[in-house]
């Protein structure tokens, strides 16, 4: 409200007042001063570093010129007498110094006066500072150079005038080094000297370079050789622990998702048979295409698990024992962890084989003669037929002859569910980026994917990937590796009981197996209360959470609520620390952090991934509605180049849950079985997710491509044996706590000042009592108030407890029971019922 009188009083200013109203040029204005532009976009600097540059040059024709001079037809020593404003203006003196008389004074004071042939360290200092700010290259690191040249300052005089100051050449050391030497020698003696002077040599040399103190060892050719051997050597260690915690579970990779039936068909009205595979003629219409020849797999004796535990006890013994760390080394986040063991395969259960085919050749064959017959009932010749077995459902590719229409086909589709009689047919008129049809038909006995056979596979173990999740298996029955980062957030939606939280648990089983606690962290919203418990174990490895909040997963909607602006206010402050380091993206600036070219004393420091995840979205949505929506879309709006991802999941696939705002920030959109069609519109703007046959069996919508997938199986006490063997290792002292977040309604309460109450405030307190309804409208009624009056009372009785905070559309709730008790009550909060007044 102060705001829109502040506009109106502004708009209704009549010029002369405005005349009046300008502040006058003498008083002090409260406005920061304002500096030129150029001194703040940088163009001071670049300056600066061309002067260091030139004044750099400048000096080294001086210092050259002056020991030339002196070593040869004596120096310019006649500007020891001259006093430095009569060398600037005089011009009746002469110099022989190729840099003039300037020079030629510079030259006499710092090298003669000064420090020597060490002087030129000075130009070395100049020259690299002014090459970094001006166009920013180094060719030395700037701290280094002026630390090491500041130690030369200080070393080299004192060293060259203990050794030259008998001869010609003492001026090497200049006055400052010979008076140094002259005071050690009669402080320690010579000896003692070139001993202090030798020790300071090694410890500069230690301090600066990090010289190693060690006798020479003749390398053997033993152990050559294995430092020769080995490829990944030159690994970070991270990933070489990535790499190598697989070895022992690696799993084979199925093959049989590459076998396909090609069916030819000459007859447009082929007979079913009935025969054994085994007893089929070769004239069946059936070609059989070769399945591509399976890696060969390594003998026993070859497969040792003693290997394994050789590297991993290898790459422990390096983390553990490292050669050195200093200033250069770069800086890794998982070193507060350093013994953290990322969870095994043999944590997983596997369902089943998954190297043999499951779908009989006669369910195959039957299916093409009834997908062929009716066809051909309706007058649609097809050429050929082509079958790819899935997990779950297997692809008939159809290719029409010349002339057929696809629409005809597409309108087939119930007519062909009816002569398969099966649940689940989707026809796909044509396959993108094929010149085919597409029919997917359940199998009989469908196959469980387990998420052993995801994450045991090579693509999933060698994915380069920022935060890398497998889903589960194509029709092809090759596993579905992604990125959430690249999604950057995904939405879940399926009837109940159709797979959403073994969906959610299988991303977040993903990113457990590949990520260490330092490089990502989950915010788990619950409102169920009994989804994502599990997880509770891991609260001070993987979990976020509140400072002031009790439990890691959030259950409570007010909770939620503060969880979401904090998030909120976590993004700011990212957004601030990278356009502090001039980057775009959180990778570049992890990048920049581990470099150590991000300082932590201005705030910086290494930023975690923050996956949100929340099941359950439409509960929020009920309780909440605005309070959830605003800050979650901000957050899919904006937060994906600072880290954080949402992955929500919900049952009820409405438009009033899913709105077109949500939608627009949810490129990625996972659909699992639903009822109807609209419920399948509403998550992927197309049908098809009412075709599906349950069970994990959904549709990934990456925006332009819609994949059909099996969902990877995690049961429940898969789950606890992950949480429990990483809750059973050295954890952070705390869960990661995210910015404070002050709620409104405390805000208020602190706010309130009893000793501003209304006048009317106890009468409207009776009205409210004897009606037990906390109503404004009310109010205005009763004691005939403006709105904003009796909007006021309301605040006033809420604070002080005598109604319930706002509910919407409902009236507020009434927490005194009757009249006595109010008036008990308004007797406490009278100012003269307290005797300190």
């Amino acid at each position: 409200m102060a705001r829109k009188g502040n506009t109106l009083k502004k708009s209704a200013l009549r010029k002369d007042e405005f005349d009046e109203a300008r502040p006058k040029s003498g008083k002090k204005s409260g406005k920061r001063p304002v500096f030129p532009s150029w001194l703040t976009d940088g163009r001071a600097v670049k300056i600066s570093g061309v002067f260091f540059i030139l004044l750099a040059l400048y000096l080294l024709f001086a210092f050259s010129s002056y020991l030339f001079l002196y070593f040869n037809w004596g120096s310019d020593d006649l500007f020891t007498t001259y006093s430095f404003r009569r060398v600037l203006f005089d011009t009746g003196i002469e110099a022989g110094n190729w840099a003039g008389r300037l020079g030629a004074a510079l030259s006499l004071l710092l090298i003669k006066k000064g420090f020597g042939v060490a002087a030129y360290l000075i130009i070395l200092m100049l020259f690299v500072a002014g090459l970094r700010m001006a166009v920013g290259a180094a060719i030395l690191p700037v701290g280094k150079t002026f630390r090491n040249s500041l130690l030369g300052l200080l070393w080299l005089p004192v060293a060259l005038g203990f050794l030259l100051q008998q001869s010609a050449y003492a001026i090497l050391g200049g006055i400052t080094g010979y008076q140094s030497a002259r005071w050690l020698e009669g402080l320690l003696g010579k000896p003692g000297t070139a001993i202090f002077l030798l020790f300071s040599l090694i410890a500069i040399l230690v301090f600066a370079f990090n010289m190693p103190l060690e006798l020479p060892k003749k390398p053997s050719g033993k152990d050559e050789a294995e430092e020769s051997d080995g490829s990944g050597d030159d690994l970070p260690m991270n990933q070489k622990t990535n790499q190598n915690r697989f070895n022992s579970t690696v799993l084979p990779e199925d093959k049989y998702n590459t076998v396909e039936f090609a069916v030819k068909d000459e007859n447009p009205l082929p007979e079913i048979k009935n025969d054994t595979p085994a007893a089929m003629p070769e004239d069946n219409g059936f070609e059989q295409v070769e399945p591509r020849p399976a890696e060969p797999k390594p003998s026993p004796e070859i497969e040792l698990t003693i290997e394994n535990i050789d590297t991993l006890n290898e790459n422990q013994e390096i983390r553990e024992t490292p050669e050195r760390f200093s200033i250069d080394t770069e800086f890794d986040p998982t070193l507060e962890l350093p013994h953290y063991q990322f969870p095994t395969l043999e944590l997983l259960d596997d369902y089943g084989s998954t190297a043999s085919i499951s779908v009989q050749k006669e369910e195959l064959e039957a299916n093409k003669n009834r997908i062929v017959e009716t066809l051909a009932n309706y007058s649609i010749q097809i050429d050929k037929i082509k079958a790819t077995i899935g997990p779950t459902v297997t692809l008939y590719e159809i290719i029409p002859a010349p002339g057929v229409r696809i629409s005809k086909i597409k309108n087939l589709e119930d007519d062909i569910a009816l002569s398969l009689a099966a649940m689940g047919i989707r026809i796909i008129a044509p396959i993108p980026g094929k010149g085919t049809i597409g029919i997917e038909v359940p199998n009989l006995k469908p196959e469980i994917v387990s998420m052993k056979s995801i994450m045991g596979n090579e693509r999933f173990q060698n994915s380069k990937f920022e935060l890398p999740f497998g889903m589960g298996k194509t029709i092809q029955n090759e596993p579905y590796i992604a990125d959430l980062t690249r999604m950057p957030h995904i939405l879940m939606a399926g009837a109940t009981g159709q797979g959403k939280s073994v969906g959610l648990n299988a991303i977040i089983a993903s990113i457990l197996y590949k990520k260490h606690p330092a490089q990502v962290k989950f915010v788990m919203i619950d409102p169920k209360k009994v989804e994502l418990t599990l997880f509770s174990k891991i609260e001070r490895h993987f979990l976020a959470k509140l400072p002031d909040s009790e439990e890691a997963i959030i259950t409570d909607t007010r909770k939620v609520v503060r969880t979401l602006n904090s998030l909120n206010i976590e993004m700011d402050n990212r957004y601030d620390l990278l356009k502090d380091a001039q980057v775009r993206n959180i990778k570049e600036y992890n990048v920049k952090f581990v470099d150590r070219r991000l300082n932590p004393l201005h705030g910086h420091r290494f930023l975690p991934y923050i996956i949100v995840v929340i099941d359950e979205f439409a509960d929020l949505i009920m309780t909440a509605g605005k309070e959830i929506e605003t800050p979650l879309t901000r957050l899919a709006q904006l937060a994906r180049a600072i880290g954080i991802h949402l992955v929500i999941a919900t049952q009820r696939p409405s438009v009033n849950i899913i709105t077109g705002t949500i939608k627009a920030n949810f490129p990625a959109r996972i659909a699992f079985r639903v009822i109807s069609k609209i419920d399948s519109r509403t998550i992927l703007d197309t049908g098809g997710a009412d075709q599906l046959v349950g069970r994990g069996d959904m549709l990934l919508s990456t925006g332009s491509d819609l994949i059909r997938l099996q969902c990877a199986f995690v049961d429940t006490p898969e789950v606890e044996r992950i949480t429990e063997f990483i809750g059973s290792q050295r954890a952070y002292p705390d869960a990661y706590h995210l910015p404070e977040y002050a709620d409104e309604q405390d805000e208020k309460e602190v706010e309130f000042d009893p000793a501003q109450r209304d006048e009317l405030f106890e009468d409207a307190a009776r009205i409210i009592v004897q009606t037990q309804q906390g109503s404004t409208s009310l109010l205005q009624r009763k004691l005939k108030l403006g709105y904003n009056r009796a909007g006021r009372i309301i605040d006033q009785l809420e604070a002080a407890g005598i109604v319930g905070p706002f509910e919407g559309s409902k009236a507020r709730e009434v927490k005194v029971a009757n009249e006595m008790a109010l008036e008990q009550y308004l007797k406490d909060l009278r100012p003269e019922a307290n005797p300190n007044d």
